[in-house]
């Protein structure tokens, strides 16, 4: 008994995307070998560049521009077929091809999809033939009506921006081609602290009906024991097996992320020929219009980032080095929840989340302008048809994490009210994907982010989130309770949550105090920067803490989501210190630099002891009165000027630490603070210069 659970735990850890290795299936990685072209270089001669997969193009910009490619390309590379191969069945799986991906094997037409942010899969089996075969994916990421997103404010990056993978398998297998999912659902019908009863799905792909197909199926906790099992004949397309687990541990978001892995097997009359596993965790969920989010029957505290696919250098062509860079940045801030913005991420991030009991919020690519002149809405048929297939793809895709609580309908989606206009009114077509998210996944809660009246859109959602930006140079605090005090007041009570907020912040610039009527005077005048693209660190950081300062004392918000993790390229942007990048990340595009708003909000979400200088970067000044700024979760700390001790201050209630009129000498100012953590002392260390 012991050998078998270890047999299946295994087997449970070799997890590939949403397919698993097993004896039978074979999974195969096309990352190399791979070339491309545009379209346009039509004569036989001309050469491929070759790429690794995932690739993106248009990663950076045209030199001396902010505009980007938007066209096709083509990417070629041979398709070993081998001996061991023959009378086996073929697919291709593309985790993401962005946006509009035509595939041919040899020169012959396999098929076509719309959307850039969804898998796919392809059977190939009558199109090729023993040995090398020719693989040929057309990719465009041009400006079209009938594919999402057609607005937005972030750069749509063109190429196979996600890993492609050929799976060979018997010719009756547990299905790849049901929308490109696992093909195994695990239906979470009743969830309690004392039993998980449960309903798994098995779909096949049968090319052969016959007598003696058989499905296995286990269910396995943390430690490789299997906790239940049940057998079924095959006699149709899909299976549904009930099972009941008696008191369940239950994944309880960072407290305790565990999961169970579900192991389905194919056997034809005794022998295996096929396997997927998928790891889940069981929970249950509710929020409360006047409390809150509750977890497993307890009050979570939703709070976190909005995330964008896109690094410097790479775009949304991330590997997992980056991915896991991600997550340790957002356990180290002690995020307990995040929205993938605006689109569905790849598969690594949901797995990470899982295992490290992140809440999620997931959206389909419907996007409102992001400044652009027009809406993310135009009632064409076409346009429709590929925002219900990118709600049938997300969910089915993406159906067993257990992080997912939250599916996103759409982004600012405009109605036309106040300085708005739209083209087409969006309303009933929002509310057909709402009731689709409903009608696939009945235990999930659905949501939409909007920046206009929220009236029309009540009865589009379970939920009602707002991005609003308050404050930047002037207190927030007051604005923002005002404002959802009074959204919550009109919601009919749909519980209200903050999808969006935050300002830009340059590490680059600098300004104190802060003076929004003249944001650029003396030193800190920057390249030349025109007021209106001068975006101080400092004025970011206070915007930060005056929202928070609200929306710390309104359990009601069901969640609170900063916009954003990290900056990213925006083609349409004019500001901070660089054109064509959206600069209110709490830290760089590359990653390498976080900024005081991300210590703010560390000081007060992660437990660990921690002190931070804040403007450290601000290192000439001009004033020879200053404020020194401390966020820190410590009580007291002690500050010294050139070693010469001004002062102990408390933490207030947002856990910094002011010192006020604080006099620089001319010169160099060696600033230092020190505060104590038990019996093990924190210092915080910079230097200031009065010129």
């Amino acid at each position: 008994m012991k050998n078998h659970q270890t047999f299946f735990c295994f087997f449970a850890l070799l997890l590939l995307s949403n397919l698993t290795l097993s004896a039978q299936r074979e999974v195969i990685l096309l990352d190399q070998g791979w070339g491309y072209k545009p379209i346009s270089a039509t004569k036989n001669n001309v050469a491929l560049t070759s790429v690794t997969i995932p690739h993106t193009w248009n990663a950076n910009y045209i030199e001396g521009t902010t505009l980007y490619n938007r066209e096709m390309m083509v990417y070629k590379r041979p398709l070993e077929i081998t001996p061991a191969m023959k009378g086996k069945r073929l697919f291709l799986y593309f985790e993401g091809v962005n946006s509009v991906a035509d595939i041919f094997v040899n020169r012959q037409t396999v098929g076509q999809h719309h959307g850039g942010y969804t898998a796919f899969c392809l059977e190939i089996t009558d199109y090729v033939t023993a040995g090398n075969n020719e693989l040929e994916v057309w990719v465009s990421n041009a400006y079209r009506t009938d594919v999402m997103p057609i607005s937005g404010d972030f750069n749509v990056y063109g190429g196979i921006h996600r890993p492609c993978h050929l799976v060979v398998t018997e010719n009756n297998c547990i299905s790849p081609l049901f929308y490109a999912s696992p093909g195994l659902f695990i239906h979470q019908e009743n969830i309690s602290k004392q039993c998980a009863e449960i309903m798994i799905e098995t779909m096949f792909s049968l090319k052969e009906k016959k007598a003696g197909l058989t499905l296995k199926t286990s269910v396995i906790d943390a430690t490789g024991k299997i906790v239940a099992n049940q057998e079924s004949d095959v006699k149709s397309a899909s299976i549904k097996q009930p099972f009941k687990i008696a008191n369940p541990t239950l994944w309880n978001g960072k407290k305790n992320p565990y999961l169970y892995t579900v192991i389905a097997e194919l056997y034809d009359n005794g022998k295996l020929i096929d396997r997927v596993s998928q790891k889940t965790g069981f929970r249950f969920f509710h929020v409360d219009p006047d409390k809150g989010f509750f977890l497993n029957g307890e009050y979570l505290d939703l709070y976190g980032f909005c995330r964008h696919e896109d690094v410097e250098g790479k775009g949304s062509a991330l590997t997992k080095e980056d991915y896991n860079l991600d997550m340790s940045i957002i356990n180290e801030i002690g995020a307990t929840a995040m929205r993938l913005a605006h689109y569905p991420h790849a598969e690594p991030m949901y797995n990470l989340c899982d295992e490290n009991g992140i809440v999620l919020w997931t959206e389909i690519p419907f996007c409102g302008p992001g400044g652009y002149a027009y809406t993310g809405y135009l009632k064409n048929e076409a346009f429709e048809n590929n925002g219900r297939l990118a709600v049938k793809e997300l969910v089915y895709q993406k159906y067993n994490h257990p992080s997912i609580v939250f599916w996103g309908i759409f982004n600012e989606i405009l109605l036309t009210v106040d300085r708005f206009k739209a083209y087409d009114n969006p309303v009933p077509y929002v509310k057909e994907l709402n009731a689709l998210y409903k009608s696939i996944d009945k235990q999930r809660l659905t949501a939409f982010a909007t920046c206009v009246d929220q009236t029309d859109y009540l009865d589009c959602a379970d939920l009602v989130a707002w991005n609003k930006y308050f404050g930047w140079y002037s207190d927030a605090a007051p604005a923002a309770g005002k404002f959802f005090d009074h959204a919550r007041a009109t919601s009919n009570n749909k519980p209200v949550g903050v999808s969006e907020y935050g300002a830009g912040g340059s590490v680059k610039h600098h300004q104190w105090p802060l003076n929004a009527s003249n944001k650029i005077s003396g030193s800190n005048i920057v390249d030349g920067m025109l007021p209106a693209s001068f975006h101080p660190e400092e004025a970011q950081a206070h915007c930060h803490e005056g929202n928070w300062d609200a929306f710390s004392e309104r359990p009601y918000l069901w969640g609170k989501f900063i916009w954003l993790f990290a900056d990213f390229q925006s083609s349409i942007r004019r500001e901070g210190d660089k054109d064509g990048i959206n600069d209110k990340g709490l830290l760089t595009y590359d990653r390498k630099t976080k900024k005081d708003a991300f210590y703010f909000y560390k000081a007060n979400w992660n437990p660990e002891p921690m002190l931070y200088i804040a403007s450290h970067r601000f290192v000439e000044r001009t004033e020879a009165l200053t404020q020194i700024k401390v966020y820190s979760n410590l009580k007291e700390a002690t500050l010294y000027i050139n070693g010469k001790k001004i002062g102990v201050a408390k933490k207030d209630r947002l856990n910094r630490m002011l010192w006020n009129d604080v006099k620089l000498a001319p010169g160099k100012n060696e600033v230092l603070v020190k505060g104590k953590a038990g019996k093990v002392m924190l210092e915080d260390a910079c230097t200031l210069i009065l010129k």
